[in-house]
């Protein structure tokens, strides 16, 4: 459904984003992940057709964003990070104006509001005004101007942004409800964020991306997998050759400890992909004459994938020229004609 291949934005000589790829699968929930200034805002303003990119292809349902523009808009539903929404209208007055400038037929405009209504449940808020919202609601509005013409691609800029914990929870299992119908793209730097809604992670780094996969593949590939921690009396050696018997054990390695008592050591073992070598790792020490004091399964975490890709390198400093590229901070609002507001107040009769 999405393919982007080389992807790169140059202000002057300094890159916002550089040699990005990845694709997305229909009906596929990708996090675009990464540290802010990491480039992910402006991936999505490229995607969504708001920005040319200076090299590189994307394309969105088959069209290619520059030179099918107008295609590629109307197939995208895009959430910028700052909803525009307009406080002095209701939230069903609001929807039929966008449907209109999204060019939804009079027809079937009726129907495109009430779905839009019913999937981001606003049925009961639909004739509220805007500005008397929760920022919860008003990030449910957001998300139905997104969808309100019913298209193939949704792409949402840091959608929980500023949200209280109940109101995530909500945002993102209306997130995994969408993927029914959609291809989704959420751009984030929240890691809870991914594991909790995305089928596949891309992680963006200094405008580039560093990987791609399932959240439970990265972690098993970048950090080896599962393992234990033990606490163990019995010296280093002894240790080690009983444990490195063991059938699943993959790797063992003394952790350094202060003050552990005199003839214990502490150890992480790291088990082979798909083992369960506890029952086995704990037998092998009581028959071998090692006392075993504590045994912890531990589990590699998407914050230790993120942080292992991301903490090496600095990131992106903000300069005059792509200031306006950081990844939370809109500093104008979008100006295509499909996915964005304009800046005058809607008449009456759109009311």
């Amino acid at each position: 459904m999405i393919e982007v291949e080389h992807l790169s934005k140059i202000y002057g000589s300094t890159p916002a984003i550089e040699d990005v790829t990845f694709s997305v699968a229909p009906g596929e929930i990708l996090g675009f992940l990464g540290p802010n200034g990491a480039g992910k805002t402006t991936t999505m303003r490229i995607l969504s057709g708001y920005l040319p990119a200076s090299r590189g292809t994307a394309k969105v349902a088959g069209f290619e964003v520059h030179e099918h523009s107008m295609e590629v808009r109307q197939r995208i539903g895009y959430l910028p990070e700052t909803p525009p929404l307009y406080p002095e209208m209701t939230v069903e007055g609001f929807l039929n104006f966008v449907a209109q400038i999204k060019g939804v037929s009079a027809g079937d405009r009726a129907n495109r509001i009430k779905a839009a209504i019913e999937k981001c449940n606003l049925v009961e808020k639909r004739k509220t005004l805007i500005r008397k919202l929760s920022k919860g609601f008003r990030q449910r509005v957001g998300i139905a101007q997104a969808i309100v013409h019913d298209p193939p691609v949704i792409i949402l800029d840091e959608p929980t942004v500023g949200l209280d914990p109940r109101q995530i929870i909500d945002v993102r299992n209306l997130i995994k409800q969408l993927a029914n119908d959609h291809t989704v793209i959420l751009s984030t730097h929240i890691l809870p964020e991914v594991s909790m809604t995305c089928d596949r992670v891309a992680i963006i780094n200094r405008g580039r991306v560093v990987a791609t996969n399932t959240p439970a593949s990265l972690m098993e590939q970048l950090m080896g997998g599962s393992g234990y921690e033990l606490d163990i009396a019995g010296n280093s050696i002894a240790v080690q050759q009983c444990l490195q018997r063991v059938e699943g054990v993959k790797h063992v390695e003394e952790m350094q400890i202060e003050n552990l008592p005199e003839h214990r050591i502490k150890v992480r073992v790291v088990s082979e992909s798909n083992a369960e070598p506890g029952h086995a790792i704990a037998a092998a020490l009581v028959r071998n004459g090692l006392g075993l004091y504590e045994m912890r399964r531990v589990q590699a975490s998407l914050e230790d994938v993120f942080l292992d890709l991301t903490t090496e390198e600095k990131p992106l400093e903000a300069t005059p020229e792509t200031a306006d590229t950081t990844d939370n901070v809109d500093t104008e609002p979008p100006s295509t004609k499909s996915e964005v507001l304009p800046t005058e107040t809607p008449s009456e009769d759109a009311r």
